[in-house]
């Protein structure tokens, strides 16, 4: 049976669900091994967090920790992601990194719990509510599943609320590199975003902060994609990074309503990927609202698979 020295261990819980006659019917669950009580104890599970009566145990034991592999890439990649969106403001809190942007997105204003926090889960939590209250923003989470699905269960038992999921999807960068399509306009890439580039983001996500343009722009490799038509209108834009040494992060994505369906995104993607490759990139990366089925209906096409996808976790109101 389990102990208190098995918490925040990997553990697999056998429990009896009901019966079939005389019979015992039994169901195993895998997960993070979060709480442990007199009565019951807490699971963190890819699902999310199960509560068990001791009662209803009939077999626990620890188990080896998730793969390393996997679990390397997903913080890999989480890192890579976080150099891309650059918050102007950052602080460590043991391995987690706390981020600020004024407000702007929710990626750039929330903490990434990744690691060891350096003090007991509770504790670390109360501290990231701390921090972000201090600058007058909501406290928010971007959780990794299933990488955090421990403290995704912490913030559960403390009644944070829950955003519709983010898919994190990834691609080979060399499936992304295509031939220019005959009478498609140029796609024009700068170091910089133009006045059009950024009123059409404006347009979308609001008024753009000085801590935007510095989530935009303060990255090594980066460039911002265009494309424009004959009489001078922007028709499409992107924003391309390289970062972690060899991912291609693609964002801002967008093709104006009256170009649609001409091949525009495909296109500016594929003249990122092209630049991003001779920087070095081998793998491309977005997130995407797990919701936004034209958007995963395109990537698909280009070959994009989800890799993981993050939950993001706002504190309630005090």
């Amino acid at each position: 049976m389990l102990g208190p020295q098995d918490v925040g261990c990997r553990v697999v819980v056998r429990r009896v669900i009901g019966r079939r006659g005389e019979r015992p019917l039994y169901s195993d669950a895998l997960g993070e091994l979060v709480e442990l009580t007199a009565t019951h104890l807490t699971i963190a599970t890819e699902r999310g967090p199960l509560r068990v009566p001791l009662a209803e145990v009939a077999r626990a034991k620890r188990v080896p920790p998730r793969a390393g592999p996997r679990a390397a890439a997903m913080a890999a990649l989480e890192r890579a992601a976080n150099e891309a969106w650059p918050a102007p403001d950052q602080a460590r809190l043991g391995d987690w990194l706390l981020r600020a942007a004024g407000g702007w997105t929710s990626r750039g204003n929330s903490a990434l719990p990744i690691g060891d926090p350096g003090r007991p889960l509770g504790d670390a939590v109360e501290a990231v509510r701390q921090w972000y209250a201090e600058r007058g923003l909501p406290p928010r989470v971007n959780v990794p599943m299933p990488l955090a699905a421990a403290v995704n269960a912490a913030l559960d038992a403390s009644g944070w609320q829950t955003s519709p999921p983010v898919l994190v999807q990834t691609a080979p960068l060399t499936g992304l590199v295509a031939p220019t399509r005959e009478g498609l306009p140029p796609v024009r890439l700068a170091g910089s975003p133009s006045q059009a580039w950024l009123d059409v983001v404006a347009r979308r996500k609001g008024e753009l902060p000085a801590a935007a343009r510095h989530l935009l722009t303060a990255v090594r490799e980066v460039r911002f994609a265009e494309v424009y038509s004959d009489s001078g209108e922007i028709l499409a834009l992107a924003r391309g990074t390289v970062t972690g040494g060899r991912y291609f992060g693609i964002f801002q994505l967008e093709v104006v309503p009256v170009a649609r369906r001409r091949g525009l995104a495909r296109h500016v993607i594929g003249a990122l990927a092209q630049w991003a490759g001779d920087c070095g990139a081998t793998t491309a990366f977005l997130q995407v609202e797990e919701h936004n089925e034209a958007a995963l209906a395109l990537y698909e096409k280009l070959g994009f698979t989800t890799h993981h996808r993050y939950l993001t976790r706002t504190a309630p109101a005090p």
